[in-house]
């Protein structure tokens, strides 16, 4: 083990102690792509189909609900084709930094950006002629997306920023696949399953990548880091079979209906994984359906948590038609973890914290440190 690792876990047996003692606020989160602009739309718990909203029943918008949006239909129709997988952008991931700069993290390599050169650590200043710098990250998505105007073929123009260099590109928008999951290896013996929501088809992505891991050999078998940072939600269903692909049956979350009447438990199936070490990485982008596996890898004691804590939504909405052909979403219920606990307005508190402003690459060195202690192992 690196001089800097073994430094970092004395700090983190330090940092148990004063995080189990120490109340910790709720973080902002700065992550966003261009598949999931809004929270909330995106992050949404529970949408595509009643059975994935736990058959709850419609009605109006309650006041006062923050969780509640109307959509045209061309809106909602374009929406759900994001749940399914695909989206109309540029193919482009962004975060923003504490002094205001908008930059890409990540860029679908056939996408429109990512054929035009475009790449991570590339400054974003303008998007279509309007300046992002200071701007929200889910405003700048949504700039990228283009609105309602943001059909197959749209022009959108980006001024970027590498180094000393500023140019400005002239792109199309197309029809993209999310690619929501993405497996490597950071170091020998890790599988790192990124992923950035919880669309249709996701589950069996992940469950493909935990099979991989359990055919390592044992000596290099060092565990799973699930990195759900900047993950804005989803479906449901996929949420929770997710999550089981870490744990034997049993619960992953309660169901709340609005307004009273019986809890109902979402259930993992049999046969998921229990043995491999895992780590969950989280930030304050991480939202809602992934709140949900947080917390319930949290509270079955099948993982340890790193990162800040998560955005705090753990309320499930439900889309209903209206007289006018606008849809409307709303607030149906809420979930729980396992314990019984609520992330709604405070977020799934983490295991080990990470420090506020810690830069990506040191909240990972942290999780594989976690992980090197869950496995025994000696890192890099």
């Amino acid at each position: 083990m690196s001089p800097t690792r073994r430094a970092l876990r004395l700090q983190l047996t330090l940092g148990l102690v004063f995080t189990a003692v120490c109340g910790v606020g709720v973080a902002t989160g700065a992550w966003g792509s261009e598949g999931h602009p809004e929270p909330t739309a995106a992050s949404r718990t529970g949408s595509g189909s009643s059975a994935d909203v736990l058959g709850a029943g419609g009605g109006s918008a309650a006041v006062g609900d923050r969780w509640a949006a109307d959509y045209t239909p061309e809106e909602f129709a374009a929406y759900s084709e994001e749940l399914d997988g695909h989206y109309v952008g540029v193919g482009l991931w962004v975060v923003g930094s504490p002094q205001g700069q908008v930059r890409v993290s990540r860029a679908l390599p056939k996408g429109p950006a990512g054929l035009a050169d475009v790449r991570a650590g590339d400054r974003l200043l303008e998007v279509g002629g309007v300046p992002v710098t200071g701007m929200p990250v889910t405003e700048v998505v949504a700039l990228l997306r283009g609105g309602a105007a943001g059909r197959v073929g749209s022009p959108v123009a980006l001024l970027l920023q590498r180094g000393s260099e500023v140019r400005l590109v002239a792109l199309r928008r197309a029809v993209l696949d999310e690619d929501d999951v993405r497996v490597d290896h950071p170091e020998n013996g890790v599988t790192r399953i990124s992923m950035d929501a919880f669309t249709a088809g996701v589950s069996e992505q992940v469950q493909a990548a935990v099979h991989q891991a359990q055919l390592h050999p044992a000596k290099d078998g060092r565990g799973i880091l699930l990195d759900l940072r900047g993950n804005s939600g989803g479906l449901v269903s996929e949420a929770v079979a997710t999550a089981s692909a870490f744990l034997d049956g049993g619960k992953v979350a309660l169901y709340q209906p609005e307004g009273g009447g019986p809890r109902q438990v979402l259930t993992a199936a049999r046969g998921g994984d229990t043995a491999t070490p895992l780590v969950v990485l989280v930030d304050g982008g991480t939202m809602s359906a992934a709140e949900l596996v947080t917390g319930a890898l949290r509270d079955r004691g099948r993982a340890v948590v790193v990162g800040r804590p998560t955005f705090g939504k753990g309320a499930v909405q439900q889309p209903q038609t209206l007289s006018d052909g606008m849809v409307q979403e709303h607030t149906v219920g809420n979930y729980l973890t396992p314990s019984g606990g609520s992330p709604d307005g405070q977020g799934v508190q983490p295991d080990v914290l990470v420090p506020p402003g810690a830069n990506p690459q040191a909240a990972e060195d942290t999780a594989l440190t976690v992980l090197d202690d869950l496995s025994g192992g000696n890192g890099q």
